[in-house]
């Protein structure tokens, strides 16, 4: 395993829970970036190239799903897994509209977040 930190994009408007995660993350060695929008999202992702991307449904200005699918169309940036996270009930359908890996429902706990970032990670 490398010494590089692992890094992070959490995309969500929600200040709060950017606080919440960025913390938590950091506490374990990620090195987090946050975005408040998702606006020109592939220069964002393109200038960090982050092993996981954590993506809000109601992301302004395009949202979630469009952020998502805007991601998986690009060739240098699709292999990025993305973790969809919502507290809409149909998070599941949203998160496979959107072609994300895998999703967490809000409210989450810490636990399950750390737990889902880990299923995704590309292990080396």
């Amino acid at each position: 395993m490398n010494n590089k930190a692992k890094k992070i994009i959490i995309f969500d408007d929600d200040e709060d829970i950017l606080s919440i995660c960025s913390y938590i993350l950091e506490e374990q060695g990620w090195e987090v970036h946050t975005y408040t929008d998702c606006n020109n999202i592939v220069e964002k992702v393109l200038g960090i190239s982050p092993d996981v991307i954590l993506m809000d449904n109601w992301i302004p200005d395009a949202g979630g799903i469009i952020a998502t699918q805007t991601l998986k169309k690009d060739e240098q940036l699709k292999s990025i897994p993305v973790v969809y996270f919502s507290a809409n009930s149909d998070i599941q359908l949203l998160a496979d509209h959107a072609g994300a890996e895998t999703y967490l429902a809000k409210p989450f706990d810490l636990e399950e977040l750390e737990r889902v970032i880990n299923t995704v990670l590309i292990h080396d």
